[in-house]
């Protein structure tokens, strides 16, 4: 596991942005994992920054969502649907076809519909990178403590605080969804590479949990200390509760070293 120490949400964003256009470059045809929330928001608008200078090009580039509200059409302004098409693929030259959120309209047969989801990732090689944020109680996707750490694509019902961590993104009476469709914590984990963000004083302590603490149901982003590739980028407020900061700020140095030698 790899942490990465910036200052503020605007230096988190823009290494985020460099690491995934590198992994574009590196590889045209590349499957991206993706997410929403305010986090990402900085993170979209820096890729978009690239791509008009003209050095990325998004046109053979596969994408699958984490996750979406049951219930939630795609043209409503809290899905996530619309939080890409607004934030990101309406900016780009990806194809529509390439793009894949769960559809929260589904109705019927849930496991067969996410098993299909599955499925798709599957057909499609599986996911290059895969982009996270975090809780605050620590879920990564609609994971929330308890899920299993095997789990695949399913229905999730979402825990109380989540819901009302939802509710300032609604018009006031209107109903929040209890539900999501959500990659499991296995589909998370079958991904090459994981890059997780988490900004802001509120992420502290699931940002310490995941990282330092145990790993434990209660808090899924923990898990990902089991993946061989991770990088968390995390501003210094959501580092604030970190016991071994300096540690990460050495490695980091070593890191740059390191790189700046010549190849023999």
């Amino acid at each position: 596991m790899l942490v990465l120490l910036e200052p503020d949400f605007a230096a988190l964003s823009r290494q985020a942005a460099r690491i995934v256009a590198g992994a574009v470059r590196s590889n045209p045809s590349v499957n991206l994992g993706l997410a929403t929330g305010s986090t990402t928001l900085g993170m979209y608008a820096e890729i978009i920054r690239i791509y008009r200078e003209g050095s990325l090009d998004f046109s053979d580039v596969t994408t699958f969502n984490l996750d979406e509200y049951l219930g939630i059409a795609p043209d409503h302004p809290q899905s996530f649907h619309f939080f890409m098409r607004e934030n990101f693929f309406h900016h780009i030259n990806i194809q529509p076809a390439r793009t894949h959120i769960p559809d929260g309209m589904i109705t019927g047969d849930y496991e067969e519909y996410c098993a299909s989801y599955e499925q798709e990732i599957r057909e499609a090689g599986g996911i290059d990178l895969q982009i996270l944020g975090i809780g605050r109680n620590g879920h990564i996707g609609f994971n929330e403590p308890a899920s299993s750490l095997a789990s695949r694509t399913r229905l999730k019902v979402l825990t109380s605080e989540t819901i009302e961590d939802n509710r300032k993104a609604f018009i006031p009476g209107e109903k929040i969804p209890e539900c999501a469709i959500t990659m499991g914590i296995g589909t998370i984990q079958d991904a090459r590479r994981i890059l997780i963000l988490a900004s802001g004083e509120t992420k502290a302590e699931a940002v310490a949990q995941a990282i330092e603490g145990p790993i434990t149901a209660s808090v899924t982003a923990s898990s990902l200390q089991l993946h061989p590739d991770v990088t968390f980028i995390i501003d210094e407020q959501a580092a604030s509760r970190l016991k071994h900061k300096q540690y990460y700020r050495r490695v980091m140095e070593m890191t740059a070293l390191l790189d700046e030698k010549p190849q023999r």
